[in-house]
């Protein structure tokens, strides 16, 4: 029989020493920690801290968001002040949102009327995107919708895209990174957790039933395993817009509510998926690079992977990855955060990741997170 991990170990994993039991439970294994401290440069005391301080934003959210009501304008994480930032239109509810124990910063507009804007700047983009443009994302610091474009590859076409979208308000245009983002399927190579014709991919989270991986990975036929044995079958995928799939497992694997450190790392434990702010640390875990960190950058961002290939509602983070990770898990503390889609770059000279939450996977589908 086998064990599926949602990138996978050994059933004792799960076992808890009895004096443990009383004993508050790690927000990040000891192999975590070590992973988190070389790619922020931090001590494992440091790191604990700010695991802690993460997962407090991360709960405070909802009953900021609730206090700031219809002035809601966006929340981020402060690394600074280790406290969750809320935007907040106006000052009538300020005093409101600092009872949560949640900091306020004045924005100039409203999340919902910003997201609004974004939604229509996707339609507006249409599939014609210019390659030079790497996406566009919400910034409610500034209330606009900021347009990535890659450096040194500004054109005609590109300035008449920012006209283009700009009809649906404020746009703000920014250089990033001169690498065009990709998906980071791969190529079949023995070994690895999972493949599907001749793309091997990486496993999200386990689901009761199977686990979660990005769509653009999805295909018809049996899903085989990382021993090359037949694992189950995917369920659905959605990609391009979205860039979530699931697998239904049988042929005697099972699901655990892990994340595989490949020996790297400990293995961690899933505990839930509160989603984390922007500005907190996250890690992920794929079967080419193994364990990398980094933080937040962005969140419901539009990505254009070229060929008209758009992926909407992405998570942008500092942390890299490569071919073969996607689908693989990102994680922030003991909390699910979503599925590797792509980037730019690689582990050896830095990049960019985005990433598909995993809650709204698990609303498309129907599904329950596996939780320790």
């Amino acid at each position: 029989m086998k064990v599926l991990l949602a990138a996978v170990l050994t059933a004792a994993v799960l076992t808890v020493p009895a004096q443990a039991l009383a004993a508050p439970e790690p927000l990040a294994v000891p192999g975590q920690s070590a992973a988190m401290q070389r790619d922020f440069g931090l001590t494992e005391q440091q790191m604990q801290r700010r695991l802690a301080a993460e997962t407090s934003a991360a709960k405070l959210l909802p009953a900021a968001q609730k206090a700031a009501g219809a002035a809601f304008g966006g929340a981020w994480y402060d690394t600074a002040t280790q406290k969750l930032v809320v935007g907040v239109v106006g000052s009538a509810r300020a005093a409101a949102v600092r009872a949560t124990g949640a900091q306020v910063a004045a924005v100039p507009v409203p999340a919902k009327a910003l997201d609004q804007q974004k939604a229509v700047v996707d339609k507006l983009a249409g599939k014609a995107v210019p390659a030079a443009v790497s996406g566009w994302a919400a910034d409610p610091r500034t209330g606009s919708v900021v347009i990535n474009v890659q450096a040194g590859k500004r054109s005609q076409a590109v300035d008449a895209f920012v006209a283009k979208v700009a009809k649906a308000g404020a746009v703000t245009v920014k250089e990033v990174a001169a690498q065009a983002p990709r998906t980071f399927a791969a190529g079949t190579v023995g070994g690895d957790p999972y493949y599907v014709s001749n793309i091997r991919c990486s496993i999200g989270f386990s689901v009761y039933g199977g686990y979660v991986t990005a769509g653009h990975c999805g295909r018809s036929g049996i899903v085989r395993g990382w021993d090359g044995t037949d694992q189950g079958s995917f369920q659905g995928w959605s990609f391009p817009g979205n860039d979530y799939a699931w697998v239904a497992t049988g042929y005697g694997w099972w699901t655990v509510p892990v994340v595989l450190g490949w020996g790297q790392v400990s293995d961690q434990l899933v505990r839930g998926s509160w989603e984390a702010p922007i500005g907190s640390s996250v890690c992920r875990s794929g079967s080419t690079t193994h364990w990398h960190c980094g933080s937040i950058l962005a969140k419901n961002e539009t990505v254009n992977y070229g060929n008209g290939q758009l992926f909407y509602g992405a998570t942008k983070t500092s942390v890299c990855a490569e071919g073969g990770d996607s689908g693989g898990s990102f994680i922030t503390g003991d909390q699910a955060q979503g599925v590797t889609s792509g980037g730019w770059g690689n582990c050896s000279s830095g990049g960019e990741t985005w990433f598909q939450p995993v809650n709204e996977i698990l609303q498309a589908y129907g599904l329950t997170l596996h939780t320790a």
